[in-house]
Formats: C-alpha cells, structure tokens, sequence
C-alpha cells in the first residue's frame, strides 16, 4: 500500500545448508538483445559497457571503459585465494550472460557456488556436483525490494517468483522489533527486516490519534523506544506524516536525533501527495530536505512518483538534485505503475480527495475485483477501509522521470495477501520494469535497471544492516543470491483484478545458494531467507 491505516493490526504469529540438485533448464532463443557469445567472448568475459555506480547513482570505481576491460568481476576484498582447477563446487551456473552491477561488467563466464557463498566467477570448465544450464539467460544478483512490507507466508513467494531475495520492510514494521523478527524468522523463503514505524506505533505505544501531536514527555518516551527498537534489529526510522498529520516538527526532530546517534536513514511517505494548496508535494519535499540539513541524517522519499512528486515530478527533483548538490545524502524510490492504491479510511481520503487528486469516484477500483465505485458505494467501501486502485493518478511522464533518475531505486510499496485486497505492484514490481520498461520501452537499459534493483538499495542500508554488504552483487565471496532469467520474456502478469499472479520468464531463484525456484517452480520446502538485522 501507499501507506498503513492506524487501525492495521501488528502482524500474528537456520539457515539450512544444503546443496540444490537436480537443475537445468532449455535454451530459449533471445535475439539481439543478448550479446552473442563468441570464442573471443568466452576468453574474455567481456561485453560490459556501463560503469558501475553507487547507491545514490554516482558513478564510482570502476569507469565505463574499465569495465570494458573486465575479463570477470573483481571479488570481494576478504574472498580469499581462488580456488584451483581440481574443486568440485556444490553447484555451478553455467553458460549465461553474468551482469555484476556494481563493477559494470556484463559477460559470458560460468558461477561456482560453494554452501551460501559464489566462490568463483571463471571461464566455463568449472566442475560441479549439480549444475544450472543458464545459456541464453542473464545471471544477476537476487532483487532486494527496499520498500516492502512483513513477509506474510503468503505474499512472499510471489517476492521470490518476482526475484526478488531479499525483502526489507523499510515502510516501516507494525510491530516491535523482538516480536516481529521472532515471528518470521525460519518462517520465511527470502530474506526480511524492517524499519521502526513512526506512523504505527505512535498510536500502539504512545496512544496518539493520528491528528494528535506528543507532548515533550512522550517525545522522551519515543525516542527511547525508537533507540531499543534500532538496537534490536530495526533499521532507520519510517516516518508517515501524510497518515499522521498530527507528526509535528519536534517529533520529526526527536526521531531524527536517535537516528543522527546511531548513523541510520529516515525513511518517508511524505506529508503531502498533491501540488493543491494548502500542503503541497514541493512543501513535503522542502520538510524532508530540511530536516536533513539540520540533523545531518541520511533520508530516503518512498514512492516519490504517488508521493512527493505527483504532477510535479521535475519540480522535485530539482530540489532534491540541489539538495544532493550541496551535499546532502538523500535518495529515493519508485514502483513502475501509473496508479498508486491505500485504504479508504486513511488519512489520504480526507477531505476533498477528488481535487487534490484529480480524480472521480469512478477512478477508485477495489483491489482484487473489477468493482469501480460510485457515489453510493464509496461510503459502504469505506467503511469496510477497502484498499482501491486511484486510476490515472500518477503521471506516466512523471512514473518514467523518476524511473531514470540516477538515485531513484525500484521499491515495490507492497506484499501480497491472501484477501486480494491489494495493488499488482505486490506481485510484478521487478519483472514490470525489466519486460516493459527496459525490453518494451526502451525507458532503461538493462545494466542501469539492475542497479537499482541490486546494489543501490544494498548501499542504501549496507551501513545499517552489515550483512548487506555482501548482497546485490554477482562477485567472488558475496552471498549466492542470485536471479536467472530471461530477458527476452520476463515479465509481470499481476493486475487489479488478479494482483497475487507470478511473474513469468525468472528460471532460477538462489537464496543463500539454495534453489528456492527451479525451472521456473518455486520450491515451498525451502524455507532458507535469514532475518536482516542492524548491528
């Protein structure tokens, strides 16, 4: 969803080691878009042509013609020694086009994989004890969706179909950090954690309304439940004004003092999602520069084409560019749908919805059926705080703007449930951008939208949550998280009819080294995602 209602109840109640058997998978033609692979290829491993950028999109190492030169990704800096000609490696993938994006390189070489861990990127001949046949496919780290939800048993294995290996609740978590990691951990195919959430607990803890502002008491109060909350696993804070009107400048400031203490990122559904006064998107934007600049905290805008930029979009990322310019580190994110949806009884329904938004009764679909909604059966479906569909809400101009900005990421803003009740966005997020907005519609290239579904968003919380560090990239001794699929027919297949339906053209899915997808089938035994906590 854009964001939670206060009323969302919290969520209700090891690592194996284990070697994946029995892969492969038939070649399928890709045409052009897949670089041939010649002799000269293979001794090479070349055919990378974009450099590698860091999490806010600045290119960083390695220079595009460097990349050029790559003859393999370069490993990590404790990988230790190769291994020699004679290992057996637990599994191998290979013949497919490997893309590393944060060194840029993009070339044919085969992936050892050794327990949880890639221990060698080579050319092809390395031996294997069960191997993936990924020839016309691209082998790219695993998805990491920096803007999800808690990975409820039902919505997370459409994460996985949608490659996506790890899953931060970075919306924030309605729930305490002890609670909410106990009741997903072992539980879970992919990796999860999550961020404090201002929004929810405000009301669960301090017993705020929405509208209502804290005393200096309950400032004190808050702050210190954000610190142990942090300190038991949560990453950054996750602030929802635009759901919490009541969020007053010395709460924002109380928060964002705890986060300037421990080095961690606020994360924002911004105050306002409209260019209407009074309150605009430009305002909401200015409110989170600010802060920033006067605690010195790293922020990140959720969703900025439904919130913060709507109508608006070059508006606010001149301001944010200025911002970065200055030196301010602040980034955001995305999902790839010209539609954003929340439930009726939030605080976005309030008041004249309709002009602020553009928008008509008829406009509003209920998530998981085709009912458009009138006059009269807007009030029954906000009394039930149905989520609907706001048709036509976003810009497409704005959705694609946003999408090539360089320090934009891909976030999906959503998870699956069982109701239905939901945006598609839960389901296609990652493969929507691949089939339509790189293979379709040319928007982005293929290297540059791996990136901000891989390392960036890794960089963006690496400082938080240590074991990011070694997720998001395709290189000797990171973690073997790692997505196979093919380009020439990934794509998302979730509508607002149907928003729980797999992506299709993702072959192969390895969390930890372990196949949670084989040959395009999810494997609901593998039960191996581990919980992401901060240090």
């Amino acid at each position: 969803m854009t964001g939670r209602p206060s009323n969302q109840p919290p969520p209700h109640p090891r690592r194996q080691v284990l070697v994946a058997l029995g892969f492969g998978v038939a070649a399928t033609a890709l045409g052009s878009r897949l670089p041939e692979r010649n002799a000269d290829a293979e001794r090479a491993g070349d055919g990378g042509t974009t450099a590698a950028t860091g999490a806010d999109g600045d290119t960083s190492g390695t220079t595009a013609e460097a990349s050029d030169q790559l003859t393999a990704p370069p490993p990590m800096d404790d990988a230790g020694p190769e291994l020699g000609p004679d290992h057996v490696f637990d599994l191998v993938i290979a013949n497919g086009r490997v893309i590393d994006p944060e060194s840029g390189f993009d070339g044919f070489l085969d992936v050892g994989i050794d327990g949880g861990i890639i221990t060698a990127i080579a050319p092809p001949g390395l031996k294997a004890r069960a191997l993936i046949d990924a020839s016309n496919q691209v082998v790219a780290p695993g998805f990491i969706d920096i803007l999800s939800y808690e990975p409820n048993p039902f919505g997370i294995w459409f994460k996985a179909a949608d490659g996506v290996t790890t899953n931060l609740a970075m919306h924030g978590v309605n729930n305490y950090a002890n609670a909410f990691f106990a009741d997903f951990e072992g539980k879970t195919p992919i990796h999860f954690g999550g961020a404090f959430h201002q929004h929810f607990l405000r009301g669960e803890d301090l017993g705020l309304q929405p509208e209502e502002s804290p005393d200096a008491e309950l400032l004190r109060e808050f702050s210190e439940l954000a610190r142990f909350n942090i300190g038991n696993g949560f990453a950054g804070v996750a602030f929802s004004p635009e759901y919490s009107p009541g969020t007053s400048l010395e709460e924002l400031d109380a928060l964002a003092g705890v986060l300037a203490e421990v080095g961690h990122t606020a994360f924002f559904h911004v105050r306002y999602s409209d260019p209407e006064p009074p309150g605009t998107s430009l305002e909401a934007v200015d409110e989170v520069i600010a802060l920033a600049e006067r605690t010195g905290i790293a922020a990140h805008i959720e969703h900025i084409a439904s919130t913060g930029g709507t109508f608006v979009m070059p508006e606010t990322i001149a301001r944010i560019e200025s911002a970065r310019a200055a030196g301010l580190d602040i980034t955001a994110d995305v999902y790839p749908y010209d539609f954003w949806a929340t439930t009726l009884a939030s605080y976005r329904f309030a008041g004249d919805w309709q002009g602020r938004y553009r928008l008509s009764y008829g406009d509003l679909q209920v998530g998981g059926t085709t009912q458009r909604l009138t006059a009269e059966t807007f009030e029954q479906a906000q009394a039930e705080n149905q989520l609907v569909a706001a048709l036509g809400s976003i810009p497409e101009e704005d959705m694609q703007l946003a999408l090539q900005t360089p320090w934009v990421f891909i976030g999906s803003d959503a998870i699956a449930e069982e109701s239905q009740n939901n945006h598609p966005r839960a389901s296609g997020t990652f493969s929507r951008v691949l089939g339509r907005y790189v293979r379709e519609l040319g928007v982005l290239d293929l290297q540059t939208a791996l990136r901000k579904m891989t390392i960036q968003p890794a960089q963006r919380v690496e400082s938080m949550i240590p074991a990011m560090r070694r997720k998001g990239r395709l290189r000797r001794g990171a973690d073997a998280d790692i997505v196979v699929f093919n380009p020439d027919t990934i794509i998302d297949q979730a509508t607002i009819e149907q928003p729980a339906a797999p992506s299709i053209g993702i072959s192969h899915l390895l969390v930890d080294g372990q196949a949670v997808m084989a040959d395009g089938e999810l494997d609901r035994t593998k039960i191996v995602g581990r919980a992401l906590k901060s240090a």
